[in-house]
């Protein structure tokens, strides 16, 4: 009975809740590359905001409430599965790469690249399940150093 009772509350989950997880887990972890180094300076705050605009197509007010409640929820954050599982259960391949080269574009905003930043970065892929060629072609793309 339980089990039946579980099921029927999840069944009842909106696609626009759904969604909404998806917009939170990603602005909490794009947050989290954004605090990595302990030092948040304008020009990753702005790539954090663009990422979350490009991404999700928020009005002014709305993405500001996403970015806020996206960085309170990294700050209480314990671990990165819980954003990350949201993800894994909402989103395909594609979108996962996506948000990677989005973390690398948030980290790089400052025109460098932190070691902790790039740590978190790769534990992120890896809980995306993305694969280490296409991490290390979403950092290539970033930094310019693609051939």
């Amino acid at each position: 009975m339980l089990r039946t009772l579980l099921q029927l509350f999840e069944s009842n989950v909106s696609e626009s809740e759904k969604s909404h997880t998806v917009e939170l887990a990603t602005a909490a972890l794009l947050s989290e590359i954004m605090r990595a180094d302990a030092h948040v300076d304008d020009a990753e705050l702005a790539a954090y905001k663009a990422q979350l605009y490009a991404r999700f197509s928020l009005s002014q007010e709305a993405l500001n409430a996403l970015a806020d409640e996206g960085r309170a929820s990294a700050e209480d954050a314990v671990d990165l599965v819980q954003f990350t599982q949201v993800i894994n259960e909402n989103c395909d391949s594609h979108d996962k790469q996506q948000i990677v080269k989005g973390l690398w574009e948030v980290a790089y905003a400052d025109k460098s690249i932190a070691p902790i930043e790039e740590h978190t970065i790769r534990r992120i892929a890896d809980l995306l399940h993305v694969p280490h060629s296409q991490f290390i072609k979403a950092k290539l793309s970033v930094t310019g150093d693609e051939q």
